[in-house]
């Protein structure tokens, strides 16, 4: 069953979204101010001016879908995350694939109390974003405790394989009498 972030979350992705437009915004004025317009180069006022509403809109719109998009699953095999906001990705990461568990908190993270999870595997990092502090301490604490369970299963197997006794088919000949030959039979 799919989990649904917090309204934190949605708070926070505002919140940064505003940050992060207010300082596209400025760089355009600066360039707008110092380029554009000591020039009067009238195609860099339209793309200013189009950029300055694409960001404006983006800011407003994208928290919206961000939030109801973004679900996160896990379960004893795997943690399934659904994101995106025009595209719609999903990451499936299989829990015995893990290597590293992190969490992080940035400081509009630390203001409306959520936190990320940071799973990395083999093949890169995986990110369950927007948590509430308390949801992703207690995510990271049971995905470190059924890792380590996977470990001792395999310890246990490995245990298992290593105590049995090797059987020797009768074509196969043992090491003293195989001294002197090549790998291809020969003396």
């Amino acid at each position: 069953m799919y989990e649904k972030l917090s309204k934190r979350a949605l708070s926070c992705m505002y919140t940064a979204g505003i940050i992060t437009g207010a300082i596209i915004l400025a760089v355009i004025a600066a360039v707008d101010y110092f380029w554009i317009f000591p020039e009067d180069v009238t195609i860099g006022k339209w793309i200013s001016l189009i950029l300055a509403v694409l960001i404006l809109f983006d800011v407003v719109i994208s928290p919206y879908f961000r939030y109801h998009r973004y679900r996160y699953s896990i379960n004893d095999e795997c943690i399934d995350i659904i994101e995106g906001y025009l595209f719609v990705k999903r990451n499936i990461v299989p829990i015995e694939r893990i290597h590293k568990i992190q969490t992080k908190k940035g400081p509009v993270d630390q203001i409306f109390r959520v936190a990320k999870v940071i799973v990395t595997t083999g093949g890169g990092d995986v990110t369950l974003s927007f948590l509430e502090d308390e949801k992703a301490e207690r995510i990271a604490e049971s995905l470190r405790k059924r890792i380590n369970e996977i470990v001792l299963e395999q310890r246990e197997v490995q245990s298992e394989i290593q105590e049995r006794p090797a059987v020797q088919h009768p074509e196969e000949k043992s090491g003293s009498e195989m001294k002197g030959q090549t790998c291809y039979g020969r003396k």
